[in-house]
């Protein structure tokens, strides 16, 4: 996030939600963006394929088809430039390629993005001219922007919209992902992800690099490593031999689900360092038990970018040890010793090499914690990015952005489009909250949601079992029917096992920049489970007489 949460409660005057669904992703965040429309009178956009909750309270509300997001804001922009409503004195002082950008957006008009989207021109102007003139305004953004193969556009196209209108580095302004797991922002501020060093210093950076190589005593590599979709890809052809899972769940949680039992089983070795035996670990060669959050001690870095101290508060069972105890003892043994006494030690190692955390100590973390950058001791830490509109690069840059259409859009064999999300009551794969007997008793389940228009057409009745396929194959699985949706899109979550939404997403197309699969669209098919048995006698049948 660029600004802090607290902002989403009491100086945000408008706020527009685009790919998320806070009310049941996000709590807290959800119920501080309802709390400031419902009693301080802030303006609220909501777009999004699904009435949510917070589409309730909006002021406008846009249910565009996924995958259109760039058509959508390029449109909300083209409004903002043609009318006047851009902030030209931002715009001058503080960015460049304004002009290269207007250009691109200026053909997408409300009407023609009202063909690509769905969403009538008028809501888009509405949205447009209340964003741009409500006061400070934040956008709030989740995987339903980013899990696309256009995630990198969708979100520099959310970038040029608070550019032009000067909604950066102020408060209540700003752009605000928010993360989709616990801790994930500290994850990637700590290097998990294959481009980077701690604090996003590039794998790339001759200067970074020579930097780590001394501390660690090692040569690094000068090429960016691959995405866990671009490892699996790998080992699906035989050119990854063994993998190490720590903490992750790809088994559930990545895209085309037999691709990625088979890259699994092709691999000679697989380890899995967990809390729980997963559906990946249940296929691992070794299992190495770690300790939950509980268990030992740290920080998490939060999606306001504040860093927090953990703290142990029980024993680990049985074998289970914290899982920096278990890289360097495996690191030891396999030649290189790494050696540290605590928790602490990591964490003064991470600020001497990592500029952002560079002032932070676990002394200085007591009570709320520190934003980072935090550069020195004296910093008090950074609640508001870009502040005044200095960015880090120097200038805001634009970037002129043409919508690219989905991957794979509906047709005649598969004319529904698959969109997939979470549940209030469920986490992620389900690892944690399906063993929670309260939780899964209320949601038991996965449901598809079907439009009553579709229910009617295709003959399906609320809570009866169909199948859905896509070109992947197919799941089983009890519909919901409801108006909260496009009659166009069906939708469902991926916590459960037993009726796998990942079964049916791809993972042939990626984004260019972020390598992130297309999880929110995928062309889909409902059948009768009744017909389908029937289909299948009959195939059955004729093959037996041939």
């Amino acid at each position: 996030m660029t600004n802090s949460i607290g902002e989403l409660e009491k100086d945000a005057r408008c706020i527009f939600v685009i790919g998320s669904n806070p009310t049941e992703n996000h709590p807290v965040i959800g119920m501080k963006i309802k709390k400031n429309v419902l009693y301080n009178g802030a303006k609220l956009i909501v777009a999004d394929a699904r009435y949510t909750d917070l589409a309730s309270v909006a002021d406008v509300y846009l249910p565009h088809l996924p995958g259109s997001d760039v058509a959508l804001l390029n449109a909300m922009i083209n409004v903002i430039i043609s009318e006047g409503l851009a902030d030209q004195k931002f715009i001058e002082e503080h960015t460049e390629g304004f002009e290269e950008m207007a250009k691109v957006v200026s053909s997408y008009t409300p009407e023609y993005a009202e063909t690509i989207t769905g969403v009538p021109a008028e809501d888009i102007r509405k949205a447009a001219r209340l964003y741009a003139q409500s006061g400070p305004a934040t956008i709030c953004y989740a995987m339903g922007l980013t899990q696309h193969s256009t995630g990198t556009d969708n979100v520099k196209s959310v970038c040029n919209l608070a550019m032009v209108t000067g909604n950066i580095g102020r408060p209540g302004a700003g752009v605000d992902p928010l993360r989709g797991q616990n801790n994930v922002q500290g994850a990637c501020d700590m290097g998990c992800l294959p481009n980077v060093y701690t604090g996003y210093q590039a794998v790339t950076n001759e200067a970074a690099r020579a930097k780590f190589e001394e501390a660690w005593k090692v040569k690094l590599p000068d090429k960016n490593g691959l995405t866990l979709t671009e490892t699996i890809n790998k080992a699906h052809h035989g050119e990854i031999k063994a993998l190490y899972v720590m903490g992750e769940n790809p088994m559930m949680s990545d895209p085309d689900l037999h691709h990625v039992e088979e890259a699994l089983k092709n691999l000679d070795f697989l380890v899995v360092q967990d809390i729980f035996l997963t559906e990946t670990a249940q296929l691992a060669d070794v299992v190495l038990p770690g300790a939950c959050f509980a268990e030992k001690d740290g920080t998490f870095s939060n999606t306001e970018r504040r860093v927090q101290r953990v703290r142990k508060a029980a024993n680990p069972p049985g074998q289970a040890r914290a899982d920096w105890e278990i890289i360097c003892d495996l690191a030891t043994r396999m030649g290189y010793p790494m050696s540290y006494a605590s928790a602490e030690e990591i964490f003064a190692e991470i600020t001497s090499l990592t500029p952002s955390y560079a002032g932070m100590s676990y002394q200085r973390l007591e009570g709320k914690g520190l934003q980072w950058p935090c550069p020195t001791p004296e910093h008090p830490g950074t609640a508001i990015m870009h502040k005044d509109g200095n960015f880090t690069r120097g200038k805001g840059a634009f970037s002129a952005i043409e919508y690219k259409a989905p991957f794979e859009l509906p047709d005649e064999e598969y004319p529904l489009l698959l969109t997939t999300g979470r549940s209030l009551f469920h986490y992620h794969t389900g690892t944690m909250t399906r063993r929670c007997q309260a939780l899964d008793e209320h949601v038991p389940e996965a449901k598809l949601e079907v439009h009553p228009e579709l229910a009617s057409k295709l003959g399906i009745a609320d809570g009866e079992r169909v199948r859905l396929s896509t070109r992947r194959g197919s799941i089983e699985i009890k519909t919901q029917v409801t108006d909260r949706l496009r009659p166009d899109v069906v939708f469902t979550t991926f916590h459960f096992e037993e009726a796998a939404a990942n079964w049916l997403t791809q993972s042939e197309l990626l984004d260019p920049v972020a390598k992130i699969p297309e999880y929110k669209v995928s062309a889909a098919r409902i059948d009768k489970i009744q017909a389908v048995i029937s289909e299948e006698s009959k195939l059955t049948e004729r093959k037996g007489m041939g």
